[in-house]
């Protein structure tokens, strides 16, 4: 059972932006980026108070993703990579992106920051820094 609404095209665009911001990262980041992505649609704080649905998460501006400009995110999404936003839609989590609702990668080399968007550093995979708000400022996601 899915923990939000979607339809099959925000399936497909779930998926199309997990492969663009996080296809070198593999099956693990890719989720982990699916995450944050739910996680953004579960929330109703901070600049995702207003976000409803998957469409509304991707193309959100200010707060949005980097990936909806690459041409990773423009071709259609295969039949594993749909397969792969179904899981986090049904609510697999994965750490450290579990409560997350920013990531990033930082330059080649560099550490991850502490903070992002006034946020704490909830860990690292590969290439990818989690961060998840602090306790009381948003409703529990899980």
């Amino acid at each position: 059972m899915s923990v939000i609404k979607y339809t099959s095209k925000e399936l497909d665009l779930l998926a199309r932006l997990m492969r663009a911001e996080a296809v070198g990262e593999g099956e693990f980041g890719m989720l982990m980026v699916g995450n944050v992505g739910v996680n953004r649609v579960l929330v109703s704080c901070d600049l995702f108070r207003f976000v409803t649905n998957i469409s509304q998460m991707v193309y959100q501006n200010p707060g949005g993703f980097a990936g909806v400009n690459s041409p990773l995110f423009n071709s259609a999404s295969t039949i594993k990579e749909r397969e792969l936003a179904q899981r986090v839609i049904n609510g697999e989590y994965y750490y450290p992106a579990t409560n997350a609702l920013w990531f990033y990668a930082p330059a080649s080399g560099a550490n991850c920051v502490a903070y992002w968007y006034d946020q704490r550093l909830a860990g690292r995979y590969k290439n990818h820094c989690f961060y998840e708000p602090y306790a009381g400022t948003c409703p529990p996601l899980h």
